[in-house]
């Protein structure tokens, strides 16, 4: 596989399999012991892995930046999965970001939210 063989695509593929892993067995299935633990428990581990990444990506190295990365991006598609989103509802978001400052974006959501 070469590198123009892989693009954003990826991550549609990664969340069916995590949604296809879902209800098999937790003894068998890193997956599916996240799940059975719960949203807390998954959202737990995701704030870990952004840890480490922070960590690693302070830290330089380009290697276990990508690894930890791939971790991070790994337990937030759980957390989607556990809260009921897919990746479609989040590239929706981002879509709709398109051609808007990223201050002007989040002033939106403070004067939304009533701050």
């Amino acid at each position: 596989m070469t590198d123009l063989d892989l693009d954003g695509r990826v991550l549609d593929h990664l969340f069916d399999v995590i949604m296809s892993r879902r209800d098999d067995d937790p003894e068998t299935s890193h997956t599916a012991k996240l799940f059975s633990k719960g949203v807390l428990k998954v959202a737990q581990k995701l704030g870990e892995e952004a840890t480490e990444t922070v960590i690693e990506g302070v830290a330089g190295n380009q290697e276990q930046l990508a690894d930890e990365s791939a971790d991070l991006l790994y337990h937030l598609l759980v957390l989607w999965a556990a809260r009921g989103l897919t990746p479609n509802d989040i590239w929706r978001q981002l879509e709709g970001r398109k051609g808007i400052s990223g201050i002007a974006e989040k002033a939106s959501r403070e004067i939304a939210a009533g701050s």
